[in-house]
């Protein structure tokens, strides 16, 4: 369950790609399509009712998967709480987890035995939702269990139930304030809102607060704001109105309405004084954050600012990308944003300034650049490039029908903020129509005064002053329910337990039809017909493995490079190209592997490929832009240092493979700082040179085409490339011994309020004939949220946000890793009870059980027809596929391999990791934890820095 975050609308983040790359200055109209291709338009088509008791149902019909996205908005979140009871919202999420008074258990466990995906709760400043995507015949145990907890949930509420609930928000809270940075969010609300003002507290809330919440308050909260008439229910997907309205009525139907809440005012709160702090934090670089107040949710302005964001830091070429970042070289990277609310908004800009660089520098540029759009407004060129790159990104968003931001959530956002579920029109509309002086002077109104500015520096981090305990004020007796508001009866029975799902839909993938080019380029397409975008993927074989012999990093950097320019275009006409196609590029690396990628409008796929064969064939490789990315790449990497989670991912692999080994590499690929440094131009024209080449080759097509369509302009393209040369080999992939004994190893974080404990080894390839089997077993232990490790570290013991394990893909042997972070007093308790599990599962001594192997057999098959509702998740599949040498029945032979499993299969393949030669990685302050670590006589104990190096004591 989620929180922690502003929220954007989930039109914005339909539009998340689009929010955040393109360009400024068109070579092409962006308006008119390809020739014989008309302009794509997006709508989502829905019809609603309302239920006697209130509740408000809106229907979507989308039969492209056999799945039903259920998503339910409670129209509260923490603007709604009172003093002294800050983060209530929130925590009462997580309550609603917890099981109701006709379900004793876990609300996950009866959908992980269907399948569901995508399921989460999540709280903002202005609501609480709940949703999931559930195979179609699941729908009926969907709504029971939605019901049950909506009309049935207090009777289940224990103390212990809070108590547990607590300390796992609790813990949710200091894993976001533990990464560099987070600390900022609350700062920037409590300096943007005066004191009383709903959104001055961050939805999380205080530690005192939640230490407060008692029973009473819980029992208050759900009968003031979780009645049916404060709610909407969306249901997206394989539905049609008639059905919903005969399964909604009976399963809520008979749920009385709660009382009718006014929300508060709608206060924006502008303010008229430019204010600014400093602080200091365990952070690498220097950040500037600057916002203002905004107007609030549904509002012209709102969406007006969002146009103006794009054009001043929302695109890769937008004003502040050009003046700070490629031009003046001030900064690493800027991104802005318009964050509209409820109640009001935030727009913001973030810049990363560039070690050495003075930040009064950096503002004065900022400031520059600011007030010349405030006085000119941005160019056509720049506000159409910005509507198309929008248009494009709510067109690919909503081929969602759940999860975040698909179009169950725009839907239910629309209709609980402003009433019209269908108020994303309007904003497409606007972005559509709004001229450059109807945006310029939204943002005079807006932006002209009231800023508050935020400088983050590299220092000490200092603990952020927790409010005091305050005594909640005095509570009225929660109103009684509109009279208007009637119960249907239902003839459920709820002492039967939640309906059993008996039948399933079958697992469809699409047909897998293939072609080659004349140069000998494979071709493998997917045809989805959903929305009008086309996705093309080339694979190739190289990866981190290809940088043995050559500087760490090459093969990450090289592939980042490529839209940074090409023969015929700089790296911002590049960018300005793309988003006037409303085209996204780009391109990586990964441990076995690399590709270039498109997601191309299917009106622009002629001129978008064009763009992506020039990006492949003939990058630019510039020296100065070479230059920019090594500094902001250099930063990035100081930045994986910084933050706990990625610090340990750098760390481990080296550990587990040794010195040499071509996997022994931080498994984010960026190298370190000083093979990036020595990188030359001439190191990234060989490596495109031996790796980016056709030999070998597999182009990947998934999304509204056909062969007879793509072939051709593939051929047209790509079809007359030729490599140079022979490709040289890949470093062989050795296989190695495990450590004979247990280590541990510990980095020091001075001043972490948690610890990032990773614990890891190798085991078989992902192309080993057991590989499927082992994932199964690893799933017993630490994959799914009721599995053994979060089960007991998060729900039983409440030390921690979540405990999982996973294993990764290789074509070598992989690394199969566990973590948790775990508060900081429990550090040497969670790396004993972490122990403990895995030796029991790994040894025998607490083999997995038959019912233990069934639900994640169940999970796992009855999850696969919502798996593959999207291109991406599709084109994920066959780059697997691809990578693995797999065959193209590959996802249906795995469904029957899991299918055949047995628990002596699984115990035997949860031996594979052994306890007696683990490697453990602690991140955390070593004050507080090295002892505690160290008298668990776990393993030989080192303290050793960032970069792997030991550390003399």
């Amino acid at each position: 369950m989620k929180s922690f975050r502003p929220r954007a609308s989930a039109i914005a983040l339909a539009l998340s790609a689009a929010l955040f790359a393109g360009g400024c200055t068109t070579q092409a109209d962006p308006g008119v399509a390809a020739a014989g291709q008309p302009a794509a338009t997006a709508d989502i088509a829905y019809e609603e009712f309302t239920l006697p008791n209130g509740l408000r149902v809106i229907v979507h019909t989308d039969r492209k998967a056999p799945v039903v996205a259920v998503n339910i908005w409670y129209h509260v979140g923490s603007k709604n709480e009172l003093p002294g009871r800050t983060g209530f919202a929130h925590l009462f999420e997580h309550l609603m987890f917890q099981g109701s008074e006709n379900h004793d258990g876990e609300f996950f466990e009866p959908f992980e035995l269907v399948g569901a995906t995508d399921q989460n709760g999540t709280t903002n400043s202005d609501r609480t939702n709940y949703f999931q995507n559930v195979p179609t015949t699941a729908l009926d145990m969907a709504l029971w269990m939605e019901s049950d907890r909506m009309g049935h949930l207090l009777g289940a509420v224990t103390q212990a139930a809070l108590d547990e609930q607590r300390g796992v928000v609790q813990n949710e809270k200091r894993q976001g304030e533990n990464q560099p940075y987070g600390q900022v969010f609350q700062r920037l609300l409590a300096a943007s809102y005066p004191d009383g003002h709903p959104y001055q507290w961050p939805v999380i809330g205080s530690m005192a607060d939640l230490e407060a919440a008692s029973l009473e308050d819980v029992q208050r909260w759900f009968r003031t704001w979780y009645g049916p008439n404060n709610a909407v229910l969306v249901l997206a997907g394989d539905i049609d109105v008639e059905t919903a309205r005969e399964k909604v009525t009976k399963y809520f139907g008979d749920i009385p309405a709660g009382p009718t809440m006014a929300q508060p005012r709608i206060d924006p709160a502008p303010r008229t004084e430019s204010t600014r702090e400093e602080m200091t934090d365990n952070v690498p670089q220097t950040r500037l954050y600057r916002v203002w107040n905004i107007a609030q949710y549904g509002t012209a302005d709102a969406d007006r600012l969002q146009l103006f964001s794009q054009v001043l830091g929302g695109s890769r070429s937008s004003r502040l990308d050009r003046r700070l970042v490629h031009q003046d070289k001030l900064a690493d990277g800027v991104g802005t944003g318009a964050w509209a609310n409820e109640l009001g908004g935030l727009f913001f800009v973030q810049v990363d300034v560039k070690q050495g660089v003075d930040v009064a520098t950096v503002e004065k540029a900022l400031e520059e650049e600011m007030a010349r759009l405030l006085a000119e407004g941005p160019t056509e060129a720049e506000l159409q490039q910005a509507r198309m790159s929008f248009r494009a990104g709510f067109i690919r968003g909503i081929e969602r029908i759940g999860g975040f931001g698909g179009k169950a959530d725009a839907l239910a956002e629309c209709a609980v903020y402003t009433g019209n579920p269908a108020c994303f029109r309007d904003t497409l509309q606007i972005w559509d129509s709004a001229s450059a002086a109807d945006i310029t002077a939204t943002a005079r109104t807006w932006l002209s005064r009231g800023d508050h500015t935020l400088i983050v520096n590299p220092g000490e981090r200092v603990a952020l002053a927790e409010a005091e305990p305050t005594p909640p004020v005095d509570m009225a007796p929660v109103p009684a329910a509109d009279p208007k508001y009637t119960v249907v009866e239902s003839d459920v029975d709820r002492s039967q337990g939640v309906p059993v799902t008996e039948q399933f839909p079958d697992l469809s993938f699409p047909a897998l039809q293939r072609a080659e080019l004349s140069n000998g380029m494979r071709v493998i397409l997917a045809e989805r017909h959903d929305v009008p975008v086309v996705r093309v993927s080339v694979e190739l074989p190289s990866g981190y493995v290809s940088d043995v012999g050559r500087k760490l990093g090459t093969a990450s950097f090289t592939m980042g490079m490529l839209d940074e320019g090409s023969a015929e275009l700089g790296a911002l006409q590049f960018a300005d190209r793309a988003e006037s196609l409303g085209a996204q590029l780009g391109a990586g690396a990964s441990l076995d592997g690399a590709s270039a990628f498109l997601s191309s409008l299917r009106e622009n796929l002629d001129p978008s490929l064009a763009l992506f064969a020039e990006m492949l064939r003939k990058p630019r490789f510039d020296e100065a832009e070479i230059e920019r990315v090594r500094q902001s790449w250099i930063a990035g990497i100081r930045q994986e240092k910084a933050r706990p989670n990625s610090a340990a991912m750098r760390l481990l692999p080296p550990l587990l493979y040794g010195q040499g080994h071509p996997y022994a590499i931080p498994f984010s690929g960026s190298g370190d700082e000083a093979s990036i440094a020595a990188l030359t131009r001439d190191d990234l024209v060989a490596w495109h040179r031996d790796f980016v080449r056709p030999q070998g080759a597999t182009v990947i097509v998934v999304g509204d085409t056909t062969l007879d369509a793509i072939v051709p302009l593939l051929e047209k393209h790509l079809g007359n490339w030729q490599g140079e040369g022979e490709a040289p080999a890949l470093a062989e992939v050795p296989t190695i011994a495990r450590p004979e004994r247990p280590r541990v190893f510990l980095v020091d974080q001075p001043g972490a309020i948690q610890a990032n404990i990773y614990v890891g080894q190798i085991v078989p390839s992902t192309m080993d004939p057991q590989a499927t089997e082992f994932e199964i077993a690893n799933s017993v232990l630490g994959g799914e949220f009721s599995s053994r490790l979060n089960m007991n570290l998060r729900e039983d013991k409440h030390w921690a946000y979540g405990s999982y394990s996973f294993v990764s893909g290789a074509k070598g042997q992989r690394p199969w890793m566990a973590f948790a972070a775990v508060q900081i007093d429990k550090t040497a308790e969670s790396l004993a009870e972490l122990q403990r599990e895995i030796t029991a599962y790994a040894t025998g001594a607490e083999p997995a059980t038959a019912a233990e192997v069934a639900k994640i057999q169940a999970s796992e098959i009855r999850s696969l027809p919502g798996s593959y509702e999207t291109a991406g998740a599709v084109m994920g599949a066959i780059g697997g596929i691809v990578r693995f040498n797999r065959p193209d029945d590959y996802v249906v032979q795995r469904k029957a391999r899991i299918e055949a499993l047995t628990p002596e299969t699984v115990n035997q393949l949860a031996a594979t990791i052994d306890p007696k030669a683990l490697t453990w990685v602690v991140v955390g302050d070593l004050s507080k934890i090295e002892a505690g670590v160290r008298a668990l006589n776990l393993g030989e104990v080192q303290v050793i820095d960032a970069d792997g190096k030991p550390v003399a004591r």
